[in-house]
């Protein structure tokens, strides 16, 4: 799929080095970190890029940095952008550093923590239609009308060769890499690593990886509603005009992944590695858990975590739903007397055994029930499935054997 021996239209090599001379002064140099669970997996050194650590939360600020300073006098008048998540931060965050106005279109019901985000930048945030495309049709518009420069979110350039400068600290970082896994969404983080490692070390293997509900570099059904995905940063229905050409040319592979294992690598490195990373940023920890992609045979494989701005709305449903797959959670329907102090034995039993409450409700309507009956549904909180079946032997032995479990 590559051709390491060729420049990919539009984008040098030169060009990635001379983007970081321009970011190195704003950006961070992320760390990488080992990841115990990965490498414990395939018995394999796998680190972890914890990109998620950069300023504003993604990787989106090494493109913006260098968009704007390439732009020089054309930024004079302003720019626009068209975005509801990590590029609009960044472009608000480049348009303060260099001291010009900024508007950021945003579609109807953009999250508040992320308009709040560009307004401290300094931006103006203006809603632009219903949809993202909409949003991203009004900052064009703005900018044709008004003079001002549209920065795109990833099909430019100067924005593939400032996300390249990633690629230069992994080459700097790890002496012995061998793999690269990178998310992949409109191609220009994945094609300015791809250029930025491959230039240099052409025998090391770049992978891209794409949720599998938006994937039209690997083949998807292009995608011309909502996008439904944790990972929604990486979204992007169709491929760019400059990145397709370098993503065919410069990466070695692309892969997809599930929703349910992006969200199981969410939850992993946040109680593994103690990241907090983005649907979008965490697909390649995905990839490796689902076994879509392996670890180098020797050398170090290192996965690429693009964001950390995670919707804390979605966090709640993550830990549920792995501390139901990991048998930590006990759910329970039970008859019991519908007499004053029997919920409070019957809460007493369970909390005896060690078990946690978490919810507890009643239910009258539509069950057949005694005169002197309620149910109860009840979630508590276990060690895992021996501790569950512990603690309904408890329940039982105290006196509450009519039970249905629901979840074990």
């Amino acid at each position: 799929m590559n051709d390491s021996g060729a420049d990919g239209p539009g984008v040098s090599p030169e060009d990635i080095t001379a983007a970081r001379d321009v970011v190195g002064a704003v950006i961070r140099h992320t760390p990488v970190v080992a990841s115990a669970a990965l490498s414990g997996q395939y018995d394999r050194p796998v680190v972890l890029k914890a990109e998620s650590l950069q300023r504003t939360g993604a990787f989106k600020i090494r493109g913006a940095m260098n968009k704007l300073a390439t732009l020089g006098g054309e930024a004079r008048f302003g720019v626009t952008a068209g975005s509801a998540g990590n590029h609009a931060q960044a472009v608000a965050f480049a348009a303060q550093y260099f001291g010009v106005p900024c508007d950021i279109f945003v579609p109807a019901g953009a999250p508040i923590t992320k308009i709040e985000a560009c307004q401290t930048y300094g931006a103006r945030v203006v809603e632009g239609g219903e949809s993202l495309d909409e949003a991203v049709a009004a900052a064009k518009a703005m900018a044709d009308r008004e003079g001002r420069a549209f920065c795109h979110p990833y099909d430019d350039p100067a924005v593939v060769a400032g996300q390249g400068t990633l690629g230069l600290e992994l080459i700097d970082d790890l002496d012995d890499l061998a793999t690269v896994v990178v998310p992949l969404g409109g191609g220009g983080l994945a094609a300015g690593v791809a250029i930025a490692v491959k230039s240099r070390r052409p025998d090391v293997r770049v992978v891209g990886v794409q949720a599998s509900v938006c994937a039209p570099y690997a083949g998807g059904t292009l995608a011309t509603g909502p996008v439904a995905t944790l990972a929604d940063g990486i979204a992007v229905k169709r491929p760019g005009v400059i990145t397709r050409p370098l993503v065919e040319r410069w990466l070695d592979d692309i892969v997809t992944v599930a929703e349910d294992a992006i969200a199981d690598a969410m939850v992993m490195l946040m109680e593994r590695s103690k990241l907090y990373v983005e649907g979008a940023g965490a697909v390649g920890v995905a990839a490796l858990q689902a076994g879509v992609v392996r670890p180098a045979a020797s050398g170090t494989t290192c996965v690429v975590l693009s964001g950390g701005n995670v919707d804390l709305g979605v966090v709640p449903g993550l830990i549920r739903r792995h501390e139901n797959a990991a048998g930590r959670r006990l759910v329970i329907f039970a008859r019991i007397d519908d007499r004053p102090g029997s919920l409070v034995r019957f809460l007493a039993a369970f909390a005896k055994a060690g078990a946690n409450l978490i919810e507890v409700q009643h239910q009258r309507e539509g069950l057949d029930l005694s005169v002197r009956k309620t149910g109860v549904h009840a979630t508590f909180e276990v060690r895992g499935p021996d501790h569950a079946q512990a603690v309904i032997a408890a329940a039982a032995a105290a006196g509450f054997a009519d039970l249905v479990v629901e979840t074990l």
